[in-house]
């Protein structure tokens, strides 16, 4: 075989992941010293909610790759054995670039470091306490939560129009992004082991209980420890732009609450020419990733899957 024949099987091979419509994406998102301060919508009380969601993904992310791998060597059938290739290389580099924005985070006084280090912690002592399978399940559980808090941000041009930190906008695009593309992975595992409802309907119950103390007490904590916890004109608006009407979590709920029915699939949510745009608007030629990311050819070599 020539080194020309050789050199264009190269450039046309495509990893597990890409074949399954799941391509890893490597980043490397550098976040400045003075990066502004409130750079969601120049609000302290809403810049300290994502803030605190982004000192989650490094533990939270991790833990989810864990519980698809204790099910890994069940799969056999090819798809979806590429499909988990892809899953975790995107959450492993989730976790790497979140990581870096929680630094920041930390640089500006806030214990992003610290919730992270709690959290590593509590799902630490959760692996010993509870069945892989209940792992499992909540995974499938907390991947619905970031799926449809995903596309609302795809969607929602008022939204992007918010982050006003350009690397940030960045960050929060291509996690979007990568999180509707493997929105259906573990779900589809927690299914091949023969995972039920009751088990996936008592996973997202714990898991929105605990969603909703431990990312309360730490934006509380966030917003003590920026001095704005009493800001009373700042924190009003901010409630009210994530619970009032027409807020973040009211145009989430039906979404939310679809989990629970019975013959539910995260591939009911259609996503498939938002994704497909979005990979368009963000990796061609001038767009916002398109000299971000570390592997451009492989990256958009897989459309819609």
């Amino acid at each position: 075989m020539t080194q020309a024949a050789n050199a264009n099987n190269d450039s046309v091979r495509m990893t597990a992941g890409e074949r399954a419509g799941i391509p890893p994406r490597r980043m490397d998102f550098q976040f400045a010293d003075d990066t502004k301060r409130y750079w969601y919508a120049d609000n302290a009380f809403l810049t300290t909610f994502w803030t605190t969601l982004s000192a989650l993904f490094p533990a939270g992310e991790t833990f989810f790759i864990d519980s698809v791998k204790n099910y890994r060597d069940r799969v056999t059938e090819q798809t979806l054995k590429d499909a988990i290739s892809g899953f975790i290389g995107q959450e492993a580099m989730h976790t790497k670039e979140h990581q870096a924005f929680n630094d920041m985070g930390a640089k500006h006084g806030l214990p992003t470091l610290q919730l992270d280090k709690e959290l590593w912690g509590l799902l630490g002592l959760t692996k010993k306490i509870f069945p892989k399978k209940m792992q499992l399940a909540t995974t499938v559980a907390l991947e619905h939560y970031t799926a449809i808090l995903a596309e609302q941000l795809l969607r929602d041009k008022q939204h992007q129009e918010n982050i006003q930190d350009p690397e940030a906008l960045k960050l929060w695009m291509w996690h979007a992004l990568e999180e509707n593309e493997h929105k259906a992975v573990a779900y589809d595992v927690y299914e091949l082991i023969g995972g039920g409802y009751f088990t996936r309907a008592t996973a997202m119950i714990l898991a929105t209980l605990g969603f909703i103390i431990f990312v309360g007490q730490g934006h509380i904590r966030l917003l003590w420890a920026n001095g704005s916890l009493f800001n009373l004109k700042d924190n009003l608006k901010g409630l009210w732009a994530l619970w009032g009407w027409k807020g973040l979590f009211p145009r989430l709920l039906f979404k939310y609450l679809d989990f629970f029915r019975p013959g539910f699939h995260p591939n009911d949510h259609d996503t498939v020419q938002l994704l497909d745009d979005w990979r368009h608007r963000m990796l061609d030629q001038g767009g916002i990733l398109a000299n971000q990311i570390k592997n451009p050819s492989k990256a958009a070599n897989t459309q819609a899957a």
